[in-house]
């Protein structure tokens, strides 16, 4: 079985809408593409070469939009970013000129997915995606970046359909330009109690 590992870029208010640049996703007048450009440093450079070592991804329709007009040109920056399977959640999208490239039409592909033999699965971005996973209890993994800064409006990472699901710590760094970088675990049911008891 693979693990499922959502790998974010997140606001303190849970915006993960267009972190890049300014073109990235400018959807329902969205402003502030390239929130996080201000952030980045040596420790911050050191843990995301980490995270982005060659695994397959799973991605929404609208990431895997916009990363299949950029990454094959820039493979450079993120080396093996063309050779890793890149399956796509979409009901519109059959076909892409991008290497490697799988459509998935339903949540069932995705436990089928899940269920095989494989690396595990990374996805970036795609918040409707995400949603969905969380909902369906399926993400193994949060990778977030969280950046002291709020932006009030955009896409965001948890939705009304998040489940409640509790936790574990495994990793954290806290940048000098002042982002927490965090990875968490699904460790089962909320649990609850009386503080102080």
């Amino acid at each position: 079985m693979r693990k499922i590992i959502v790998i974010e870029f997140i606001t303190l208010d849970g915006v993960i809408q267009a972190p890049g640049g300014p073109e990235e996703d400018a959807s329902e007048n969205f402003k502030y593409g390239g929130w996080i450009a201000p952030y980045g440093d040596d420790v911050f450079n050191k843990v995301l070469e980490k995270e982005m070592k060659p695994a397959d991804l799973l991605l929404g329709r609208k990431t895997f939009e916009i990363w299949e007009l950029f990454w094959p040109q820039h493979a450079d920056v993120w080396p093996g970013i063309n050779d890793v399977t890149k399956y796509v959640l979409s009901s519109t999208v059959e076909k892409s000129d991008w290497q490697n490239s799988v459509f998935l039409k339903s949540m069932a592909d995705i436990k089928k997915l899940k269920d095989s033999k494989g690396s595990d699965l990374k996805v970036w971005g795609s918040s409707k995606l995400v949603q969905l996973l969380l909902k369906h209890d399926l993400v193994d993994e949060l990778w977030l970046k969280i950046y002291p800064v709020t932006l009030g409006a955009g896409k965001k990472l948890f939705d009304d359909g998040t489940i409640p699901a509790a936790f574990t710590l495994q990793e954290s760094t806290i940048t000098p330009n002042g982002v927490i970088m965090t990875n968490y675990k699904r460790a089962g049911e909320v649990k609850t109690g009386t503080v102080g008891a």
